[in-house]
């Protein structure tokens, strides 16, 4: 805009103020009517009183502020530069608006100098809000804008908006400053050119890195920065996916890009440009059934080798078959407690890079619990070890002294026992949160583990062996370990899975020693002694060996590998377990008796992400036509169950759970509850309400609706699946049969609840000679 235009637009102004002076006399004033030239700035100039007029005329329709969070934000940087403005001893100088415009000949730069040059941005206001031009609303009446600002205000207003956007833009360069400190201070960052040095030579690497070297972020990005551009990374649990996607996301300056995505169970961020996906170990399996050379990816980074899931050694044999045939295939093997011998071997004596050492000092001490806390007169775990710990932390660090704690034990009810004993001590003492930490809590419940606590508090979670890999907690300092888990073990003679407690391995140990001492000294309160840490297995039993194979070696021969003896397993199981799995599996009509080849029942259950129970469920619930109600209760079967435990739920929420309860079952009872949710959901009810009195979680049952609609498409590629909304309809016969149907059943339930609840006797065995 020249100076000349500038001119124009005064005298256009001016005239079209006397103009129109006399049509508004009686609504606005001369003085207010024509713009104001100030020879100076007034410091006491209220911006805030005029709030609402530039936000609509200059703020709202900008693309500069994107949200009403922006606009928020802007408005308090006002709000601190009117403060500013009026503690100045001297009136701020005005706003020259033809200064930029005498420049230089030469080099085109403005010969006087104003300290707005140093800014690093600058904008430009709509020429036709600066003309004063009279506006009207929709029925043709003028709108009178008595807060309309003269052009030395106009200027100003355009300087402080320029003077947010840098000083955003200069605090964003601090914390990306910041960043690159951070992760150049992390002890992986050594290792980066001996990592891709490596990669160029080997199609396998191993990488031992202690817990906290950053290897589970950085190396994704070292790959990013090195020019690979199809990533796959997995994880073993999906919220650690969900997480270190939005890290990575953010430590490579993709936070509003697509570069970096996550794909778990019915979730998904992966677009064509993706180049770095986090996933589950399912995932990755189920696309090397329709892949079964992955030619998406040009390098796969499997991390927490260490746990030896079932399916994690099974990709790992997939891998190595693969890698004979596809060359330019890159592999990553990442644990921070992994047998380097065990895998090295595996893959050909693969190289191995060790990360050794980690940011902080931990102190390890051994407090062995006493013979009577550890067995007290019910099942019920003794929380006095776990409280004595917290009242030594308060007595020897100081509040001001910040560092919160993570206590791992083995099962839910360990936590809400040491849950309820804690929060009392924490009420009373005043200086700590207590929060649980497991895979039944809600989403929302499990983020606020991640919240800050308040100055002065400390955090104290409370966790099962989540928080051992997958979840990394800042801030923890103090580490409480039980030195128990439970794991999923196959009982043979009931043919069921079923949770036990066992003694964690001393790598499990160091696991989780290691969650301390990220962020300074570190303490890991170890209860048990020394002598049980070193009688503790050095790794974890594969989980190949401790529970059925049914669903892995369906997978197998679905994919043409025919005989699961000969698949390179890195540990192979028990070949009795293959023959258990191969006789259930000719049991369940999924794989033939006379050659164990693929049925259709079984090239069906293949396809199905259930167990293979489950699965059949569906499959005969097409032939008899009943597919609505077992498609429910079969997602609900296939997820963790949307009721909280009962030792979470007071007696109300007990109470009004209790309709929704059936004597036929589980899978009855979840039927109910999703029907009933359904219903409260069509009247327009608050359902989020209406879960929490019954102690529901309503995340689950979206889950249902997603698997459910999951299972529909798999059984419609089948042809299978039947459009239950459009079944055939009942003639008024029919229907008056179907009611008296239901009404003798509805009385003889009545009649076998009234002789439950007579008392019974006892009756005494007589023993017979």
């Amino acid at each position: 805009m020249s100076h000349t235009k500038k001119h124009k637009r005064h005298h256009y102004n001016s005239n079209d103020g006397r103009d129109e002076d006399e049509h508004q006399k009686h609504h606005l004033s001369k003085t207010i009517e024509q713009p104001i030239e100030e020879p100076v700035i007034d410091p006491s100039f209220d911006w805030l009183a005029r709030r609402h007029y530039l936000t609509e005329t200059y703020l709202i329709d900008s693309s500069m502020f994107s949200s009403p969070k922006d606009l928020e934000d802007f408005w308090k940087f006002v709000q601190k530069y009117q403060l500013f403005q009026q503690r100045r001893k001297q009136p701020h100088k005005p706003i020259s608006t033809n200064a930029d415009q005498q420049r230089s000949n030469i080099l085109n730069i403005p010969i006087i100098y104003d300290k707005n040059h140093r800014l690093n941005i600058s904008i430009t206001i709509n020429k036709s809000l600066t003309h004063n031009v009279p506006r009207y609303d929709m029925t043709g009446e003028k709108i009178i804008d008595q807060y309309r600002l003269s052009s030395v205000r106009l200027a100003e207003f355009k300087s402080i908006i320029e003077y947010y956007f840098d000083f955003n833009q200069k605090e964003k360069f601090k914390r990306i400053h910041k960043l690159r400190q951070d992760q150049n201070n992390l002890p992986i960052a050594n290792h980066r050119r001996e990592l891709l040095e490596e990669l160029k030579i080997h199609q396998v690497i191993l990488i031992a890195g202690d817990t906290g070297c950053g290897k589970s972020t950085q190396i994704p990005r070292f790959l990013l920065e090195a020019g690979f551009d199809k990533i796959a990374c997995t994880q073993p649990r999906r919220i650690a996916c969900i997480s270190l996607a939005k890290r990575v996301s953010y430590e490579t300056l993709n936070e509003y890009d697509n570069q970096v995505g996550y794909q778990v169970r019915f979730e998904k961020t992966r677009v064509k440009s993706t180049r770095i996906i986090f996933m589950t170990e399912g995932i990755l399996l189920r696309q090397l059934q329709t892949d079964s050379s992955l030619s998406d990816y040009d390098i796969l980074v499997i991390d927490e080798v260490h746990e030896r899931h079932l399916f994690t050694d099974f990709i790992l044999g997939i891998i190595k078959c693969l890698i004979t045939q596809r060359k330019d295939l890159k592999v990553i093997l990442m644990s921070a407690t992994i047998n380097i011998e065990l895998f090295s071997n595996y893959f050909e004596n693969c190289p191995v890079v060790k990360v050794p050492g980690r940011l902080y000092k931990i102190q390890v001490n051994y407090l062995p619990i006493k013979v009577e806390e550890s067995v007290g007169k019910t099942s019920k775990i003794d929380a006095k070890p776990y409280l004595r710990i917290m009242e030594q932390i308060d007595n020897k660090y100081p509040s001001t002294d910040r560092g919160d704690m993570l206590i791992f034990l083995s099962g839910m009810a360990e936590i809400q026992g040491v849950m309820e004993a804690a929060q009392s001590y924490a009420q009373e003492a005043q200086r700590w949160v207590v929060l649980p930490l497991h895979s039944a809590l809600s989403l929302e419940e499990q983020d606020k583990v991640f919240d800050m606590a308040p100055e002065g508090i400390r955090k104290c979670v409370i966790s099962t062996n989540i928080a051992e890999t997958s979840v990394t907690i800042d801030g923890m300092r103090f580490i409480i370990d039980s030195g128990k888990v439970k794991e999923m073990s196959y009982d043979g003679k009931y043919k069921m899975q079923r949770l036990q407690e066992f003694n964690i391995s001393r790598a499990s140990a160091e696991q989780r020693k290691g969650r301390a001492g990220r962020t300074g000294p570190g303490v890991c309160y170890r209860l048990y002694s020394e002598n049980d840490y070193l009688s503790f297995q050095e790794y974890s039993t594969p989980e190949i060996r401790r529970v059925p194979l049914d669903s892995l070696i369906l997978q197998m021969i679905s994919m043409g590998l025919k005989d699961p003896r000969k698949f390179p397993f890195v540990e192979p199981p028990d070949m009795t377990a293959i023959d258990s799995a191969l006789l259930r599996l000719q049991e369940q009509a999924a794989l033939s008796t006379i050659d164990c080849s693929l049925t259709s029942i079984g090239s069906m259950l293949a396809r199905l992400p259930v167990d293979v129970s489950i699965g059949k469920m569906l499959i005969f619930a097409c032939i008899f036509q009943y597919v609505n109600p077992i498609l429910i209760m079969a997602s609900a079967l296939s997820i963790q169950s949307p009721f909280l435990s009962f030792l979470q739920c007071d007696p109300d929420t007990i109470t009004r759970r209790r309709p929704m309860m059936s004597n036929h079952g589980d899978p009855f009872t979840l039927l109910n509850l999703f029907d009933e949710w359904i219903y409260v959901k069509s009247e327009g009810q608050n359902t989020r309400t209406w879960c929490k009195r019954r102690g529901v979680e309503e995340q689950r049952l979206y889950d249902i609706t997603k698997l459910r609609r999951q299972f529909q498409d798999i059984l419609r590629d089948y042809n299978m699946e039947i459009d239950y909304q459009q079944a055939k309809r009942r003639t008024t016969l029919e229907k008056r049969e179907h009611w008296k149907k239901k009404q003798q059943l509805k009385d003889l339930k009545s009649e076998h609840d009234k002789e439950s609840k007579q008392r019974k006797f006892l009756k005494l065995e007589v023993r017979q000679y």
